[in-house]
């Protein structure tokens, strides 16, 4: 069973309960090829009834089709709205501060009407390594949050301003103790969400492959120059690739860390095809 719950996860739950007093709404970032694996049941206490803005961020990773069914799905919520993003590209994230006013229409008119001077606080929140930080420096315009692509870059909260009348507050991505279905675990660990160095790379590649073998096998078989199918050994499967990509070692065995490794980069640069799990 794949599980990663350091210390300072626990620790960050807790603090972000405090924090969330003092927002009005919440930016939940959902990596768009996975986002129902992102869905941390921990937060649910943390956002209770507030307003919140389900972002799908690495959307141009995703499948246009999915993405689209995802986002109504998100929508149909309780007061709820979900935006689709590649936070990567500058001034994308604009389209969340829209959400935001939507979500928060009746009190910015209530105060304007008032001629009252409010700063709203909205607190962004998801699983490590979906695009938290780097949506925050999009909203801002300028580098305010450390990133990384890989899990566990950020590991304190912190404000920021993206506008006179709104702040938004980072905080370390998070995932929860106990990560039962171990679909959604796999699906986690593929996008990079849990961190490399705990798990098994050849059991996360291998499983990564024969999921690609059913929604992208077109795209699998092309970019490795192979002739992948699902009936073939696990040990075949890592091997072919290997043997096509040159990550042999002297003596002519494979070199399987070397393998596995680009194997599950070529995914998550998106290489392997535009793939959205159900």
């Amino acid at each position: 069973m794949i599980n990663w719950f350091p210390g300072h996860m626990n620790k960050t739950l807790k603090e972000m309960a405090d924090k969330a007093k003092l927002c009005n709404c919440f930016v939940y970032v959902l990596d768009a090829r996975c986002p129902l694996a992102c869905i941390n049941p921990a937060f649910v206490k943390i956002i209770k009834d507030k307003p919140v803005v389900y972002v799908l961020n690495k959307s141009d990773l995703a499948n246009s089709e999915k993405n689209k069914e995802f986002k109504a799905y998100f929508e149909s919520l309780p007061n709820s709205k979900c935006v689709l993003t590649n936070a990567t590209v500058s001034k994308q994230c604009n389209s969340i501060v829209s959400a935001i006013n939507q979500l928060l229409s009746s009190q910015i008119a209530k105060n304007k009407a008032n001629n009252v001077n409010f700063v709203f606080r909205a607190m962004v929140l998801g699983v490590p390594n979906c695009g938290k930080s780097t949506i925050v420096n999009n909203l801002c315009g300028k580098t305010r949050a450390v990133t990384g692509n890989k899990a566990g870059v950020t590991r304190s909260t912190q404000w920021a301003t993206v506008t006179p009348t709104l702040q938004i507050m980072d905080t370390p991505g998070t995932l929860w103790g106990n990560i039962e279905d171990e679909k959604l675990a796999y699906e986690l660990a593929f996008v990079g969400s849990v961190k490399d160095e705990v798990l098994n790379l050849f059991d996360i590649s291998v499983k990564l492959i024969r999921r690609l073998l059913i929604l992208s096998p077109k795209s699998l078989n092309a970019k490795y120059k192979t002739e992948l199918k699902l009936e073939m050994e696990d040990i075949e499967l890592v091997d072919t690739i290997a043997k096509k990509r040159g990550c042999i070692l002297r003596g002519g065995e494979i070199d399987y860390d070397r393998v596995c490794k680009l194997i599950i980069g070529d995914f998550r640069k998106g290489e392997l095809g535009k793939i959205s799990f159900d």
